[in-house]
């Protein structure tokens, strides 16, 4: 979907994010003054009946929760061409997930983060409805004023999985995020708040020892999981008593648990009472408060198109790249990825260089900032890897429908993990190409990484990389574009959450 100028009465700036079902965009609000997030249901979907509903129900029952720590919806509406569209709280801070990525957080920032996303989830529950897909991509922060400088607010978002608890005992999807859910769910079994506190101690898990307690390739392998690992680690350490009520949270069997969100967020404040005491929570914004970075900026003029016309890309509105754990994929030799952080950053505040919008999977585990005309073409449910059964996440964008065709000139990317114990002895080949470089092999915060750069291609030239992000995962990037400087800033974007 390229950038419209409008969506009903709200004057698009940027494009903020997109998934399988729905795209968010940052809009200004003319009538008050201020920026605001719609989400708009993806055209693909717009007469599947089920999904339209599952997108009006989390209007729904985001409006039936009144908390600082759930995301407000404002006003809904549909364009007219039919799709339905949501407008919601504005995330200046971006997600947790980008927040993990920048340099992870401490104990007391961390529990401030499960005390506040407790309350958001213990706001839901009071109001009758399950999240059921509580993970990092799915807690937001926005700014907001404090006694003496902002300070960073957290809210649970996203509640495409959502359901009422009334119906939840009788009827049950499976879904979720396989690192995240509980083994009911991933079961189809009848689910309560509980399923939720599972997710919560899952992510406090991930806050306070700095990786998963699982990393379940599939919802099957979520159904049922071992003990987790301890917290605590030679970096990490952690009290008996902060490592038993975590493990109580991730207990498999729902009756061994926490009795709700709020007993389980008091018992972890004890417990970490000896660690975090005379820490600050340091609530204060890790983005710039720049207007040019994280607000809607001025006011925008009329449109002069239609609010369904689409308009060509326009130029970056000083929109912030996401932030993740980069330092797993950035790599050193001819590509000069170690300063990829100052290049993005550059790429992204200069008017010199080309309108970018940042891209994400379905899944939320995988992001990717391009060039906006790479845009044309972008698939972000997934994919099943040569020579295996299971669906893996996968993004991938692109100037046109063929464009990784080797006989065409198109550009673009396609990030994908696949299963893998070790990088391969030979990456992809480009006989299109002129000759490949010679490959560059690195190791960057451990993980290995292999590179191969091709030129004289009929795009300009291609890039495949291969990352052992985890002991048994890889992920592959490979990017077709008009020249080096541009694979360098689009390699250098590519964030894995969570690995």
């Amino acid at each position: 979907m390229s950038m419209p100028r409008r969506l009903g009465r709200y004057a698009v700036r940027r494009r903020i994010g997109s998934g399988a079902f729905a795209t968010v965009w940052l809009a200004y609000d003319e009538q008050l003054d201020s920026p605001v997030a719609v989400k708009v249901l993806a055209d693909n979907w717009t007469e599947d009946h089920q999904v339209r509903r599952r997108f009006l129900e989390e209007g729904r029952y985001l409006r039936r929760v009144d908390s600082p720590h759930v995301v407000r919806v404002y006003d809904a509406g549909e364009l007219d061409d039919g799709r339905p569209y949501l407008v919601m709280t504005y995330a200046d801070q971006g997600t947790l997930a980008d927040r993990l990525g920048v340099d992870g957080l401490g104990p007391a920032q961390a529990l401030e983060v499960v005390r506040q996303v407790g309350a958001g989830l213990t706001a839901l529950h009071d109001a009758g409805i399950l999240h059921r897909d509580v993970k990092p991509a799915n807690v937001l922060f926005r700014s907001r004023p404090g006694p003496a400088v902002p300070v960073v607010c957290a809210m649970v978002a996203d509640l495409g999985l959502g359901k009422a608890l009334d119906v939840s005992s009788r009827l049950t999807m499976i879904a979720g995020t396989p690192s995240f859910v509980a083994p009911e769910q991933a079961q189809a079994e009848p689910l309560d708040a509980r399923a939720d506190q599972y997710s919560l101690g899952a992510l406090s898990y991930l806050m306070l020892a700095g990786r998963t307690p699982y990393q379940h390739p599939t919802l099957q392998a979520a159904a049922h999981p071992g003990p987790p690992p301890p917290l605590s680690t030679d970096e990490r350490a952690y009290p008996e008593a902060v490592e038993a009520v975590v493990r109580r949270a991730l207990a498999p069997d729902r009756e061994d648990r926490w009795p709700d969100v709020a007993s389980y967020v008091e018992a972890l404040g004890d417990a970490l009472a000896p660690v975090v005491a005379g820490a600050p929570a340091d609530t204060e914004p890790w983005l710039p408060l720049d207007p040019d970075l994280t607000q809607a900026g001025p006011r925008p003029d009329p449109p002069a198109v239609p609010e369904t016309a689409a308009a060509d890309p326009a130029p970056a509105q000083g929109g912030r790249p996401r932030r993740g754990r980069r330092a797993r994929l950035a790599g050193a030799g001819a590509l000069a990825l170690v300063a990829g952080a100052a290049i993005g950053a550059a790429w992204a505040a200069s008017g010199s260089g080309p309108a970018e919008v940042s891209l994400d999977d379905a899944a939320g585990t995988l992001s990717v900032t391009v060039p906006a005309h790479w845009n044309r073409a972008v698939a972000d449910d997934g994919w099943v890897p040569p020579n295996d059964e299971a669906e893996q996440p996968a993004l991938s964008a692109g100037t046109s429908a063929g464009w990784h065709h080797p006989d065409r000139p198109g550009q673009g990317v396609f990030v994908g993990l696949l299963p893998g114990a070790e990088l391969p002895a030979q990456l992809p080949q480009h006989p299109e190409c002129g000759e490949a470089e010679a490959p560059q092999d690195d190791r960057v915060d451990g993980d290995p990484s292999r590179t191969v750069v091709h030129q004289g291609c009929p795009a300009g030239v291609t890039v495949e990389r291969v990352v052992q992000v985890t002991d048994d995962q890889l992920l592959w990037v490979q990017i077709r574009s008009a020249d080096r400087a541009t694979a360098v800033r689009v390699l250098d974007s590519v964030v894995a959450h969570g690995m």
